[in-house]
């Protein structure tokens, strides 16, 4: 089976006595101890929005985790300062080292696997050994499938919160541990049941990233990256009382809802003041 190359995702390596207390201290997710699936993570704003988000795996007695490029720069120079004297080293492997995807299991590989959905297997490789790797295409067609939104393909820095991409539902969250940056905002969230903004596949599209999903005459959110027609968007749930009536530059869309989703069309938030206008 082909492997295909995460062209637009950059590795940090996490190494020393201490990586694992700081990733845990500091991102949402369930840290890895061992060389079990890569777990879902991101870090966030003190007001809970996301600024990176991505796959944690333990390899050779390391932590390795996986970025978009487009925030890589902020997301080192945010760990360095969460470092402080902490006894470990963070490792900037874009020069170095890639990550790949397959099918099938391969020597090394972890199951890419977010809560109920596992994609794939999850590989990394140095720079020289990805020669023969495939381009990302099948990679994003089976993650657009399943509903899975990742970060500079499908929405900006700074913009989402966790439950708004359904880290909630894939186990991006841990909700037994202690604090981490923005844990309050998704504490909140989950007990007050405000969630109103999540994951849904348009499919039927002629149109680019970006453009507006309306609800009648409403937008209810934009569209992310387009592979073979469909996008996955962040959708105003409340907004969408019929999904059969959904449009995107003027054509009708066929809206569907991610298998493992517990979220229904036409729900409202019980308090909106905790999530995006």
């Amino acid at each position: 089976m082909s492997i295909h190359l995460r062209a637009d995702r950059v590795l940090f390596r996490f190494s020393g006595p201490e990586a694992h207390r700081l990733l845990n201290d500091v991102l949402t997710g369930h840290i890895p101890t061992d060389a079990g699936p890569a777990a879902a993570w991101a870090l966030l704003s003190p007001q809970g929005k996301i600024l990176a988000e991505g796959l944690a795996g333990w390899l050779d007695d390391a932590l390795w985790l996986d970025v978009h490029a487009s925030v890589a720069d902020d997301f080192f120079k945010r760990m360095r300062l969460y470092k402080l004297r902490a006894r470990l080293d963070i490792e900037d492997l874009r020069d170095t080292h890639r990550v790949g995807f397959s099918t099938a299991q391969q020597p090394g590989a972890q199951p890419d696997r977010l809560g109920p959905v596992q994609l794939g297997w999850r590989l990394i490789a140095p720079l020289a050994d990805t020669a023969d790797w495939a381009d990302d295409t099948a990679y994003h067609t089976a993650r657009i499938a399943a509903g899975i939104l990742h970060q500079g393909n499908d929405f900006p820095a700074n913009d989402a919160f966790a439950h708004d991409i359904g880290l909630d539902l894939l186990e991006g969250i841990d909700f037994v541990k202690g604090c981490y940056v923005g844990q309050e905002v998704v504490s909140r969230m989950k007990h007050r049941g405000t969630a109103r903004r999540r994951p849904v596949i348009v499919a039927g599209l002629a149109a680019p990233a970006g453009s507006p999903v309306l609800a009648g005459s409403r937008e209810a959110g934009t569209i992310g990256q387009v592979v073979n027609g469909k996008a996955l968007a962040i959708l105003r749930l409340d907004r969408i009382a019929d999904p059969d009536a959904a449009t995107v530059d003027g054509q009708p869309v066929v809206l569907v809802l991610p298998q493992w989703a517990n979220y229904q069309f036409g729900e409202t938030g019980a308090d909106a003041s905790l999530t995006s206008p």
